[in-house]
């Protein structure tokens, strides 16, 4: 029998429909485990005890009196710490939002709320989600909770190991770079990078604001479709939010691949990926081409320039985005000052972190004068190449499969002093945010010393369905997860 912290979402709002558990209970249960297992693991920054109960009561209530309810209605989530919660501190994990309690709800927590889904609390992260590690954090370092010696993943790490460390079913990240598939894979959950425009960023603190995206971890896939379904959709209050059909992505989970056109880019297999990812995905590939799959491999040229691409933007739009913490309009003030100069200087210098220093520093240097048309406009016409890439591999094939990071997840502290090795991890996802396709990292196996390998399913704009269902027929089939 699984105790309620083993449960799915599913599983958890079966069990309330039956009336063999209540929401008081799971909440409870929940909590509990937090309160044991996060002094060591330290996925929360923020747990939001007393509002959780006092919600738990209400939606059972709503049970009792046997209301329509939704499929999250009652399940606790946890929420990465750029996302604003009215009257709940989000920090980005910064010193300079230390204190910071919105006066207002990201439109993603609006939905969240409409679902009667039980906040737990907000997660660790890499300060301002820059890092792949969660090592950046001003407060502490999140652990992996399949191993407590090893990192998350990042930015969102804290996210991912509430899922996995069984202190929440489903939770939020958000993902510029990786943020959300490179945590999935090193923790071994389900985390979905959505399309850009899909979910919106109304409320999210911004670092890349052409990059950033929210998306669902969650320990199947069936669980992150149905939380998917409850964020997505249009929000006048993002102008970068894509006006689309709101779908029902439970549907597209059915277990089936046969005539699906799978391509394998081979320049993601390239040097660099560890042998035991490599054997891991050479057996995922060989199980789709025995459920139907038809499989080949294919070529992505501009993904060697994907890299450098994206620290070129993302560093000028991060450097453009935290000009506002300036110690005067908001955020943390320097108490060292004789100068209105000198709280510009001080504030920004004891406030921001070392990883959070380096990108603006870069981010202002591309955007110079005399720098400009060298780095930022090139950039700028490379990302076109890359999406026109991606766009010629999708008339072709309806799902490309990579590994998600080239290795399984490393050391705490083992590449923190090597920004350059720290921004390699990266390799095999930033060229998805550069395009704005979706994309979902699954579990696919382990490695000879028990740690989590994922993969990588892309897709084209807005074919979320495609991605759930050859990753949901993947899930079906492969015995990964025990």
């Amino acid at each position: 029998m699984k105790s309620i912290c083993e449960m799915t979402a599913e599983e958890i709002g079966k069990a309330y429909r039956e009336k063999t558990l209540t929401v008081p209970e799971v909440v409870k249960a929940f909590l509990d485990n937090i309160e044991k297992e996060d002094e060591k693991i330290k996925a929360y920054i923020t747990v939001c005890k007393e509002e959780a109960l006092k919600k738990a009561d209400e939606v059972q209530a709503m049970f009792d009196a046997e209301k329509e309810m939704g499929a999250l209605a009652g399940i606790p989530i946890a929420i990465k710490d750029n996302i604003c919660t009215k009257g709940i501190r989000t920090t980005c994990a910064s010193k300079m939002l230390e204190n910071f309690i919105p006066p207002y709800d990201a439109s993603v927590m609006k939905k969240i709320e409409a679902t009667n889904a039980i906040i737990l609390g907000k997660t660790n992260m890499d300060e301002f989600a820059m890092g792949g590690s969660t090592e950046n954090s001003a407060f502490f370092i999140t652990k992996n909770p399949v191993n407590l010696d090893k990192v998350p993943g990042g930015s969102s790490g804290g996210s991912a190991a509430a899922v996995a460390g069984k202190m929440a079913p489903i939770s939020l990240g958000s993902d510029t770079g990786g943020s959300i598939r490179e945590p999935a894979s090193f923790c071994g959950i389900v985390g979905m990078k959505p399309t850009y425009g899909l979910v919106s960023r109304y409320g999210l603190v911004a670092f890349a604001s052409s990059l950033d995206q929210i998306g669902p971890f969650s320990k199947t896939v069936r669980d992150n479709a149905v939380l998917l379904t409850a964020i997505a959709g249009h929000d006048e209050m993002d102008s970068t939010s894509a006006n689309v059909e709101n779908k029902d992505y439970e549907k597209a989970l059915v277990n089936d691949v046969k005539g699906l056109k799978i391509g394998v880019p081979k320049e993601y297999f390239g040097e660099g990926i560890n042998e035991e990812v490599r054997a891991s995905l050479e057996k995922a590939i060989e199980k789709y081409k025995e459920l139907g799959a038809e499989v080949e491999e294919c070529s992505l040229p501009v993904t060697e320039y994907a890299l450098p691409t994206y620290y070129i933007i993302a560093c000028a739009e991060a450097s453009s985005n935290l000009g506002r913490y300036d110690g005067i309009r908001y955020g943390y003030r320097t108490k060292n000052f004789e100068s209105l100069k000198d709280i510009y200087k001080n504030s920004r210098t004891e406030g921001f972190g070392d990883e959070v220093k380096r990108r603006i520093i870069l981010g202002t240097y591309v955007l110079s004068s005399g720098y400009y048309d060298a780095y930022y406009k090139k950039a700028q016409k490379v990302r076109t190449l890359v999406k026109k890439g991606f766009e010629e591999a999708f008339e072709k094939y309806d799902v490309l499969l990579t590994p998600t990071v080239p290795t399984v997840a490393f050391d705490i502290g083992s590449k923190s002093k090597n920004p350059l090795e720290m921004y390699m991890t990266d390799i095999l996802t930033v060229s998805i945010n550069i395009a704005g396709v979706p994309a979902i990292s699954i579990p696919c196996g382990k490695d000879s010393s028990g740690m989590p390998i994922g993969m990588q399913l892309i897709a084209k704009h807005f074919n979320e369905e495609t991605l759930y269902r050859a990753a949901y027929t993947f899930e079906q089939n492969m015995e990964v997860q025990k």
